[in-house]
């Protein structure tokens, strides 16, 4: 098997990228919520982008938003960063999976940039966050806007531990602490793209514009997931005209798996 490239950097408006892969085909991953805009790490890239089952059939780009967002952005001010750099960058229209905070996104991007998306897969994502998903996104950018990033740390791992796997009691307090304790010896600069993106996806109500969705469109999640409910994901699928969902039961945020891989190939494999 060819060895993935790996690479790094920002794209001439600003955005920062990652490049995995060796697939004859181009693929831009919009992604999920971090706590600053900047390019993954090689080995983050190489071990933690979750969608290492493509680069046989794609060259990957992973899209963070830009670092310095404005106070009061919004995600379809994100989504029109992204269509410019694709334009810049990619000739023609691609496939786009939107991940999560990415995701919604990538709805603004699929509905006011049609021409510009060939296949869209809309993964652990929904027409707005839940209930749950909203308060913790807001306590997690309101600990990192008093400079508390071991709590901002805290309060998203603490509530993305899996229920089902024995982790809400004792053991998923210490693993918590562990790993709020190490991802926070390295902060941030500053929280205000942090803050400025969850403020945005807290506005997020997409409904009534989904239909303006005409890309064929794969929803994907976990029945399970603690940002979204199941009922969220189906809404979403019923409202895009050409959408297909799958929920995996038991599974949370993001969905992950041989299905799941599986599930996603075939979407993006159709009528190739």
């Amino acid at each position: 098997m060819t060895a993935s490239r790996i690479s790094a950097g920002y794209f001439r408006c600003g955005l920062p990228y990652n490049r995995v892969g060796h697939g004859p085909r181009p693929l831009v991953v919009f992604q999920g919520l971090m706590f600053e805009n900047k390019p993954l790490s090689r080995w983050m890239a190489r071990r933690f982008n979750g969608y290492q089952f493509l680069e046989t059939d794609y060259t990957l780009t992973i899209v963070n938003r830009k670092p310095g967002l404005p106070a009061g952005c919004t995600l379809q001010a994100m989504a029109n960063d992204y269509a410019a750099m694709i334009r810049e960058e990619f000739d023609g229209p691609i496939d786009v999976i939107g991940v999560s905070t990415g995701g919604s996104i990538a709805q603004h991007f699929a509905a006011d940039h049609s021409n510009l998306v060939q296949r869209l897969v809309l993964h652990s994502t929904a027409h707005t966050l839940g209930a749950a998903g909203r308060d913790v996104q807001l306590r997690t950018a309101a600990h990192a806007g008093r400079g508390d990033w071991q709590a901002a740390h805290a309060a998203m791992l603490g509530f993305m531990l899996p229920h089902g796997a024995g982790l809400k009691g004792a053991a998923g307090r210490l693993i918590t602490r562990l790993g709020a304790y190490l991802l926070s010896r390295r902060p941030p600069r500053d929280a205000s793209d942090l803050v400025v993106t969850v403020q945005a996806e807290d506005a997020h109500h997409f409904k009534d514009r989904l239909a303006e969705i005409t890309a064929p469109t794969l929803v994907v999640a976990g029945e399970q997931d603690p940002f979204y409910t199941a009922a969220l994901f189906r809404e979403t699928a019923e409202g895009i005209p050409n959408a297909r969902l799958i929920l995996y039961p038991g599974m949370g945020h993001p969905a992950s798996g041989a299905q799941f891989q599986q599930d996603v190939l075939a979407f993006l494999r159709k009528d190739r």
